[in-house]
């Protein structure tokens, strides 16, 4: 399937689009497109590239415009200038490690999907206040990982969650089998060593892996 480019996808659509969202640092845009290849090729289409290095709006653009059937956002946005940063290079979708009420509010008044991040009850709050029910969990091992979870979702059983930090394949299943996780992020499945020998089959196997493991 083709996209246009200014299709737009909700954040409940995100959410649905896969059981785990690859969080990819990719420091050479040359890395871009094979990359992106490789995770299609497993049908993983929802790609969070995170703003940690000089390349990755570059990155973001390139996929973007070559692979339409990719949904690329940004990860580690973390301000409203970021955030308008990562709509102008093409990003459909943007996710920040935390909140603050600018970004919410920037997020209210962009045009791509915003995925605030929380560790803590009081940033939930802050969230839903600004209509917010689709939200990152971060860093989720060290916030309390599955029994934190299933504590938040007594009071908060509407609220969805990405949990992201500390996970992998052998605790990807304990969180994906919460009702209020839909989907996982991980950066497991394009290591700095499958990178850096130019391994791409490597990153389709693992994904396909991960895919038949949660299942």
């Amino acid at each position: 399937m083709t996209l246009s480019n200014n299709w737009q996808v909700s954040p409940k659509d995100l959410f649905a689009m896969g059981p785990i969202v690859p969080v990819l640092v990719i420091k050479d845009v040359a890395d871009a497109l094979p990359i992106a290849e490789a995770l299609l090729a497993a049908n993983v289409k929802v790609l969070e590239v995170t703003l940690r290095t000089p390349a990755a709006l570059d990155v973001i653009s390139i996929i973007a415009k070559e692979l339409p059937e990719a949904v690329v956002g940004a990860g580690t946005v973390t301000n409203r200038a970021m955030l308008q940063q990562c709509q102008d290079a093409g990003a459909k979708f943007a996710i920040s490690p935390g909140l603050t009420k600018d970004l919410l509010q920037a997020g209210k008044e962009g045009d791509i999907a915003l995925i605030p991040g929380i560790s803590s009850i009081s940033e939930l709050m802050d969230g839903i206040d600004y209509g917010y029910d689709h939200l990152k969990f971060f860093p989720a091992e060290a916030s309390g990982g599955v029994k934190a979870l299933q504590s938040i979702g007594g009071p908060f059983p509407d609220i969805k969650f990405c949990p992201t930090g500390g996970i992998n394949i052998n605790n990807v299943r304990d969180y994906l089998a919460l009702p209020n996780v839909a989907c996982c992020g991980g950066s497991w499945l394009v290591s700095d060593e499958i990178v850096a020998n130019k391994n791409w089959s490597a990153i389709t196997d693992l994904a396909l892996k991960a895919l038949a493991h949660v299942k």
